[in-house]
């Protein structure tokens, strides 16, 4: 499951609504809104991301919350590490082979640290692009 498709189930169910009702709606298949909560599928366009904001009737905080939940949740992320220096690329590597041995608090916790470093860098943290 994504970080986008577990906060969305969360909402559509704190919402009180089904699949079934959200695919009506936003005029998408049911399985293919299964397949975004469980992480089956890419990250959404930013209009159907913005259907289920209005959908959900979320505003201000809340549809920034899931917009930028949506940018982190592609299952199978790349990294571009071609114009990067050799400890760029060997980070990007080791990740790329070892995430799968590390528990959901250690990726947790590497999160944090790099969220702390990211935001104490003169650029400031940017978020990736759609």
């Amino acid at each position: 499951m994504t970080p986008f498709g577990e906060h969305m189930r969360f909402l559509r169910i704190k919402h009180n609504k089904t699949l079934q009702q959200q695919a009506n709606r936003l005029c998408v298949s049911v399985a293919y809104l299964s397949a975004l909560e469980h992480g089956r599928k890419g990250r959404p366009s930013p209009a159907l991301i913005d259907q289920i904001c209005v959908w959900l009737g979320l505003i201000w905080d809340e549809a920034e919350q899931i917009k930028r939940l949506a940018l982190i949740s592609h299952p199978k992320p790349v990294i571009n590490a071609t114009h990067l220096g050799p400890k760029a690329i060997a980070l990007g590597n080791i990740l790329a082979n070892n995430i799968d041995r590390l528990s959901e608090t250690q990726c947790s916790e590497l999160r944090f640290c790099l969220d702390e470093m990211l935001s104490s860098t003169p650029a400031g943290y940017e978020q990736p692009k759609p």
